[in-house]
């Protein structure tokens, strides 16, 4: 577990959880038994509908015949007789082929949604906000649940009676507790999530950013884009979108909103002034002109949870967002200032002196790294793992912050060569191997000092030394606890 957990990402195991309406004697087929398609079970057996599950591996498929669905291949269903597929989000809906059930509910005309619609049906009293993006998205709904429960049942300006925070951040939509009017849901949803909405409008949705993501599941980069644009092309007329104005792509879908002038299209940035927005200055200060004015709202500088020109930009929209839900800008500086932070995600697990030691395990790629790299101005740097295409070439621009490079696991040898005689390196191997070797050699420097950090940011996979990116962070948090300990 992290030591510093979220409770508002907790859901309250004695609150009810939604129940699905009009599904009463209709035969649903739930395919994809993980999480969300356990709680989706539960959610439609409680509707009272006749449930028929499937799932590739067998284990999933035990979990949903014990959730109380009837367990049947896909050649085995009767879809004449079925009313609805509900389709977990990893299961390919075009590309690169569609899932064996997606195909043969295509083909008997069976509707086919997700968990986040069928949530909506549920609870659809309550105020919905979004969070989509490629990059960012943990961190932002993080924060903005954060902000909320702080103050979520007070008397303050715009606190709803509760909040819930899930989606795909970790807590299936359905596994959340019930909410109704005057409380809200925060969630993190993918570009595989809000392909399977047809009916979820969201009070406040947000995009972060765009980059090539998920083009074997989406066929290109346009069409990941137009699942990412299904938040806002199906919010009310009147609702607020806050939109990432860092990057091209972003901004032509800002554009493109603000031209139609149906939804309220807040900008925001982390690089530049964005009128009539929330962005981040030169000096590391958040700016409100969503009225007027390009009011200094706070410092982000020394808010160790929330490092780097990234995390601005996170901060930003959580900012806009909060705003467009009602609450003061105080109460939302003040839960900005006290975010614990996500565990992996530039979390800090110690110190040696004015040495930052940070978690980044997240950072599963070079581009995931990148932000890392910018948040130090000294870095003794561990990475490694199952490279993924590209390896750290695209990294090079921030080889000169690396005071010395640590290498581990598969890719070591690649990024050696990657490496080559622009930054000091060691074939580490391990990471208790590249712990210890990193201390020692702070220990040894003089010039280690404030903005310098021992950085575990791998830019690569985990499978090949861990079982997760979670487990490798649990790994190095535990190591690192373990040698401070002995030095104290």
């Amino acid at each position: 577990m992290s030591p510093n957990p979220i409770s508002a990402l907790i859901p309250d195991a004695t609150l009810p959880t939604p129940v699905v309406p009009g599904v009463a004697g209709r035969c649903v087929v739930v395919a994809g038994l993980a999480r969300s398609g356990l709680a989706t079970i539960r959610a439609l057996k409680a509707g009272g509908a006749r449930v028929i599950a499937w799932d590739d591996n067998q284990p999933a498929r035990m979990a949903g015949a014990e959730a109380g669905a009837e367990v049947l291949a896909p050649d085995a269903i009767d879809w004449k007789t079925v009313d609805l597929l509900v389709a977990a989000p990893g299961l390919p809906l075009h590309f690169p082929r569609p899932h064996e059930t997606v195909r043969r509910a295509r083909a008997a005309h069976v509707a086919i949604t997700g968990d986040v619609d069928l949530l909506f049906a549920a609870c659809g009293e309550a105020r919905y906000a979004a969070i989509t993006g490629t990059n960012g998205k943990s961190t932002t709904t993080a924060l903005l649940g954060h902000i909320i429960g702080r103050i979520a049942g007070s008397t303050a300006e715009g606190a709803p009676a509760r909040v819930a925070v899930g989606g795909n951040l970790g807590i299936a939509p359905l596994a959340l507790p019930a909410l109704g009017a005057g409380e809200l849901y925060v969630l993190e949803l993918s570009s595989y999530q809000l392909d399977l909405t047809s009916r979820f409008a969201a009070d406040v949705g947000v995009l972060l950013n765009l980059s090539p993501d998920h083009i074997d599941r989406h066929g290109d980069f346009a069409g990941y884009v137009a699942a990412k644009r299904r938040l806002f092309d199906q919010q009310r007329a009147g609702a607020t979108a806050v939109i990432g104005c860092d990057d091209g792509p972003s901004i032509e879908v800002f554009d493109a909103l603000a031209a139609e002038g149906r939804l309220r299209v807040i900008p925001i940035a982390a690089t530049r002034p964005v009128a009539g927005g929330v962005w981040v200055d030169e000096d590391f200060r958040l700016i409100d002109d969503l009225n007027g004015g390009a009011r200094p709202v706070m410092s982000l500088t020394g808010i160790d949870t929330l490092r780097g020109r990234h995390n601005g930009q996170n901060a930003a929209a959580a900012y806009a967002a909060a705003r467009a839900l009602g609450l003061a800008p105080d109460d939302i500086a003040a839960g900005i200032r006290s975010y614990p932070g996500l565990a992996h995600r530039l979390e800090t697990v110690g110190h040696i002196g004015p040495v930052a030691i940070v978690n980044d395990s997240k950072a599963t790629n070079a581009e995931a790294t990148r932000p890392a790299l910018d948040a130090f101005r000294r870095i003794y740097w561990i990475a490694g793992g199952v490279a993924k295409a590209g390896g750290i070439a695209s990294l090079r621009p921030w080889f000169d912050r690396v005071a010395h490079a640590y290498l581990i696991g598969e890719a070591a040898e690649g990024f050696s060569r990657t490496l080559g005689d622009e930054v000091r390196w060691t074939v580490s191997g391990t990471l208790e191997a590249a712990l210890d070797q990193a201390l020692a050699d702070i220990a040894a420097d003089a010039q280690a000092g404030e903005g310098t950090a021992l950085l575990l940011s791998p830019a690569c996979a985990s499978f090949d030394q861990f079982k997760s990116f979670e487990h490798r962070g649990d790994v190095f948090r535990a190591a690192v606890a373990a040698r401070l300990e002995g030095r104290s």
